[in-house]
């Protein structure tokens, strides 16, 4: 893998937990405590390559249309997860980050949440975004409703409005994103970070996430490799070169 350019800022939709679980006569909910097994063994994987951005899509604004039983099961499984299992991610000095809405999410996960950002901030060996409540339309409006206040609080003026400051603005300043893989076979975007993503590679293959293993990822990689990126020109060149 070593002679595989890779991403600079990499995310995955975790998508096909509950369809796992399904297929196997298993309750929902075991599909998500596989997905997070297979999320702690990918970040090891990942971060270890040398990328140094992923972001993860963990939970939408949508998902809290789900079952109540679900929903707590799945802010269960990350104030579990994210207290006793990935401390490794600190071990490797890798700076926790979150993108979303902090309501309605509970005192005991926003407890969580504060308690990694802090114990992670000064790391600098690369940055784990979870998106968690998150919604990407949702946070182009919260980015307008902050500029927004610059112009109105602060006097900015309408023509130092840019793309910068636009990034700024966002949830997390993040680079842009260079490859999304979304697992399970679904072909779509589903508000996941729309502005980062503006030029990304996608790669959808075809197994649910709780599968997705190193060796898939590393058919991912290969995949990416062999991208031609545009960015709305026209080129020949491939990502290695």
């Amino acid at each position: 893998m070593t002679s595989v350019k890779l991403p600079n800022h990499m995310g995955i939709i975790m998508d096909g937990n509950g369809r796992w679980a399904t297929s196997r006569g298993l309750k929902r909910l075991a599909g998500h405590q596989e997905g997070a097994k297979t999320l702690k063994k990918l970040c090891l994987y990942i971060f270890k390559l040398g990328i140094p951005y992923l972001s993860v899509y963990a939970f939408s604004t949508e998902n809290f249309n789900r079952s109540p039983d679900e929903v707590d099961g799945l802010m269960n499984l990350f104030i579990l997860y994210f207290e006793k299992e990935f401390d490794f991610l600190n071990n490797l000095g890798i700076k926790v980050v979150f993108s979303g809405s902090r309501q309605p999410l509970s005192d005991k996960v926003l407890k969580t949440m504060d308690y990694i950002t802090e114990k992670t901030k000064n790391n600098t060996e690369g940055t784990f975004n979870i998106c968690l409540n998150y919604g990407g339309q949702t946070e182009l409006v919260d980015m307008t409703k902050k500029i927004c206040n610059l112009v109105l609080e602060q006097g900015l003026k309408i023509e130092d409005i840019n793309s910068d400051l636009v990034e700024k603005n966002l949830y997390q300043d993040l680079p842009p994103l260079d490859f999304v893989i979304r697992t399970s076979g679904e072909q779509r975007i589903s508000n996941f970070m729309l502005w980062q993503s503006a030029y990304a590679e996608y790669y959808f293959p075809k197994v649910y996430f709780p599968d997705f293993n190193e060796e898939e990822c590393a058919l991912a990689f290969l995949e990416y490799q062999n991208r031609n990126r545009r960015f709305g020109g026209i080129t020949n060149e491939k990502t290695n070169n």
